[in-house]
């Protein structure tokens, strides 16, 4: 039988804020500067979902540790100012939250530095206040459950009765390793076949969500 849901998990970057078209585009202009040229579509398969130790991870492997130092550095810079000056919250959300009336919370293998600011640059961030858990509180990031089990954990709900909102392949694979029901968010970056698997509901407009978590 089917647990009823108690909790809707979110991630941040790409399902809340509209981030991962910028983090895409300087990465690879990073890349092409720095020595190791990626297209946009080797960006998402190779970084979009992935904890920050693992992106600087593959890069040092690449490129060595000194360079992965300054990549990663030049990234948070370039990052913030393209945030500050073009993030905006994703097309649909917040009259999908307003309409959710489950409690909710975030769970983002961005540090919380990263969510403070591109939260409150999108006036998101008060309406998860308290209720924000980020990859750095766990040991493994994406795609191991870690980070949802441990969010579910504080608060308060089986995993079971969870459902968890994603627009990367490594967090909807972390969503069914925690035993979750995944909702793959295909109107991003990634493609809806890279989401696509069990207990697992793609879609593509984020004005869909609370009936599709209606229907569950």
């Amino acid at each position: 039988m089917i647990k009823p849901i108690e909790l809707v998990i979110f991630d941040c970057d790409g399902v809340l804020v509209d981030s991962e078209r910028i983090a895409a585009r300087v990465q690879v202009a990073l890349g092409a500067e720095l020595g190791w040229p990626l297209t946009e579509e080797e960006v998402v398969d190779r970084f979009i979902g992935r904890s920050s130790v693992s992106i600087r991870e593959q890069i040092s492997a690449r490129l060595g540790l000194e360079t992965a130092a300054i990549w990663w550095e030049r990234f948070e810079e370039l990052h913030r100012v393209a945030v500050d000056t073009a993030l905006s919250p994703v097309e649909g959300l917040p009259e999908a939250l307003d309409a959710i009336t489950l409690p909710t919370c975030v769970a983002s293998s961005g540090s919380h530095e990263k969510m403070r600011h591109t939260l409150g640059r999108t006036g998101l961030y008060e309406r998860f206040a308290g209720r924000v858990y980020s990859a750095s509180e766990v040991s493994r990031g994406k795609p191991a459950p870690d980070l949802f089990l441990y969010a579910a954990q504080r608060m308060g709900v089986a995993p079971a009765a969870c459902v968890v909102v994603e627009d990367s392949q490594p967090g909807v694979q972390a969503a069914r390793a925690a035993g979750m029901r995944a909702f793959g968010y295909a109107g991003g970056l990634t493609r809806a076949e890279r989401l696509e698997g069990p207990d697992t509901v793609v879609f593509d407009d984020m004005r869909k969500l609370p009936g599709l978590i209606a229907e569950q």
